[in-house]
């Protein structure tokens, strides 16, 4: 099965560099281009593809808007974000809105091809030193202490493997932590993501800060 890919970005290099890279890749394909995020959800009200790649600053409607826009309409299409980073104090507000991936731009083009194809399989990504963002933004606004955090309806063992994915453990990293097989680790983090209505790994991380489950001080 090929991956359609859509390209949103303002810079045509940008674009360029991306659809060399997939158009010499087996199993995924260039559905589209975009300039701007009003363009790349016109595209993909049309085109309907498994992934969109936008940039999260572009003119008129921004990546952030763009991406809220489609997944409420098109929730089977993945977005990555793509940003200069360190310039970029939108993290937290582009996961919100419903990307699955952000992965900054002096990546290699190899690398984000590779993103493609995890997003796409239902996974999501974050690029080194998100999660450091994650908890930088947090800090600014900490959830409101509970006596006992965690969203209700999930077990106590879930509550745990929560906190670890909100802390950036692999399911392995988390078998090993708990002392499970990582077999079970992923059947907690299935059953988590059905339990929690979250579309992605992503998403579970964001609900274990919001739950105060991890802290920029843990």
């Amino acid at each position: 099965m090929t991956v359609r890919v859509v390209l949103a970005d303002d810079q045509p290099l940008i674009r360029a560099g991306l659809r060399m890279v997939i158009d010499g890749t087996d199993g995924v394909e260039v559905a589209g281009e975009a300039g701007t995020g009003t363009q790349a959800v016109q595209l993909t009200r049309h085109l309907r593809p498994d992934v969109v790649v936008m940039d999260i600053r572009m003119p008129g409607m921004d990546g952030i808007e763009a991406a809220q826009i489609i997944a409420a309409e098109t929730p089977a299409t993945r977005v990555i974000m793509l940003t200069t980073f360190d310039d970029d104090d939108n993290v937290y507000a582009a996961l919100r809105a419903g990307a699955s991936g952000f992965l900054v731009k002096d990546m290699a083009l190899e690398d984000i091809l590779s993103a493609v194809h995890v997003v796409a399989a239902g996974d999501a990504l974050l690029a080194p030193g998100v999660t450091r963002r994650l908890i930088e933004d947090f800090a600014r606004h900490p959830a409101p202490a509970r006596e006992r955090p965690g969203p209700p309806g999930i077990t106590e063992r879930e509550r745990e493997v929560l906190t670890l994915v909100g802390r950036g453990l692999s399911n392995a990293e988390i078998a090993a932590t708990l002392h499970i097989s990582p077999g079970t680790a992923k059947a907690h983090v299935a059953h988590l993501l059905a339990k929690l209505d979250a579309r992605d790994r992503v998403r579970l991380v964001i609900l274990a800060y919001e739950a105060g489950l991890v802290t920029p001080s843990r």
